[in-house]
Parts: structure tokens; C-alpha cells; sequence
């Protein structure tokens, strides 16, 4: 679907609004909820930096206007029904929410239900590293429009490496902050990257997992 087409599927509430959901287009964690408008949206579509609407102050606002941490668009779906937009976003900064947080969606339910599902968890992500591995071939192999990893690539080992160098530090002021859910998606960067390289040198997650039975 083009731009027109999606808001042309779009089922603006009573309101004028529409529910938009925001991924981080690396992670894919849900990084907050927000809501726009008719030409919220189209702001967003045309300068590629997420617009918003604020229901509290009735207007428009760009993301990281005043806190600095801008979001940029990278890939859009509309759902079903066409009442609820997802947006695929590059966060700047690693801060999504006013708290100070990565994410709007912190605060998680820790109760019995941990224990039935900790075995799936771990299958699941020992399945992340080979989908995230197998998604950086596919791209490699055929390239798509607006892809991060094509850019990363085209840009070559320099760009790649340097990305690596400044997640590496990333991860260091985080530990230091103790956050534990920045530390986790700074290292969940450093990941995402890495793979790159490795994409590039021919290297898998299973090479390094033989290497590390050895150690």
C-alpha cells in the first residue's frame, strides 16, 4: 500500500484519532502508545520523524521536540480493521518514555505464570539469535528499501564498527546507571550489530557458541 492508500484505511475515531502502536524497528520491543490525527499522520509520512497528538495540550507534537530523544520512521502496518496503526521506529537516545525509561511499558506482571512459561523463554531466545541472524542474511541476500542493516552494509566495516564501539559504551554508562532494563537493550544493540559483522565475515552464532563450550 502507498501513503494515500493507508490513510485512506485509516478509521479516525470520534475524536479524529487513531491508536498507534511504536516498535523499535531493531529490537522490536513496544517502546510506548501514542495517538494522531489526520495530519499527524501525514507530517509523519512525509518528514519521516514521528508526530504525535497530544490529547492533554490538543496539538501536534514532534517526538523529542523538547527531551532531545527523536524517533524516526523506518516501517508502518495497519491493522484489520484499520482502527490501530503499528509504527516501526529508530529511537535516538534509547529513551522512549517521559519516566526516563526505554520504554512506556516498564512495569511487568511477576507472578507464578514466570515459572510455566520459563522453558518456552529459553527456547525463544535461542531462537532470537538465529531469526536475527537469518533476518541480517536475508537482507544481505536481497536488499530492501529503507532497510538499517542495508545501510550498515553498504556503509561497510568502518560504519558497522563504530556502531559496535559506541554500543559497547553504551552498555558501560548503563551498567554504571543500573538500570537493568537499559542494560538490557543497550546489549540487545550491541547484539543487534555484531551480528552484522558477523553476517559480513561469514560468522555464525553456533561458531560462537562452539567456542565458547570450549572455554
Amino acid at each position: 500500500m502507498n501513503k494515500q492508500e493507508i490513510i485512506n484505511e485509516v478509521k479516525f475515531d470520534n475524536n479524529g484519532l487513531v491508536t498507534c502502536v511504536i516498535q523499535d524497528y531493531h529490537s522490536k520491543k513496544v517502546r510506548m502508545v501514542a495517538y494522531m490525527n489526520k495530519e499527524a499522520l501525514e507530517k509523519t509520512l512525509e518528514t519521516k520523524q514521528m508526530t504525535y497528538f497530544s490529547r492533554s495540550r490538543n496539538e501536534l507534537w514532534v517526538k523529542g521536540e523538547t527531551s532531545g530523544y527523536f524517533q524516526y520512521l523506518k516501517g508502518m502496518s495497519i491493522d484489520c480493521d484499520g482502527d490501530s496503526l503499528l509504527f516501526q521506529i529508530e529511537q535516538v537516545g534509547g529513551i522512549s518514555c517521559h519516566t526516563g525509561n526505554s520504554s512506556c511499558f516498564y512495569r511487568d506482571l511477576d507472578e507464578d505464570v514466570e515459572i510455566t512459561i520459563n522453558r518456552a523463554k529459553v527456547q525463544s531466545s535461542d531462537n532470537e539469535f538465529k531469526n536475527l541472524e537469518e533476518t541480517i542474511k536475508d537482507r544481505i541476500k536481497n536488499p530492501k528499501e529503507g532497510s538499517y542493516t542495508n545501510y550498515l552494509v553498504d556503509k561497510g566495516d568502518n560504519k558497522i564498527l563504530k556502531k559496535v564501539g559506541e554500543e559497547a559504551s553504551e552498555i558501560i554508562i548503563a551498567c554504571k546507571d543500573g538500570k537493568k532494563e537499559e542494560i538490557v537493550f543497550e546489549i540487545s544493540d550491541l547484539i543487534y550489530h555484531l551480528t552484522v559483522e558477523m553476517a559480513l565475515k561469514d560468522i555464525s552464532w553456533d561458531d560462537v557458541c562452539e567456542e565458547l563450550k570450549k572455554r
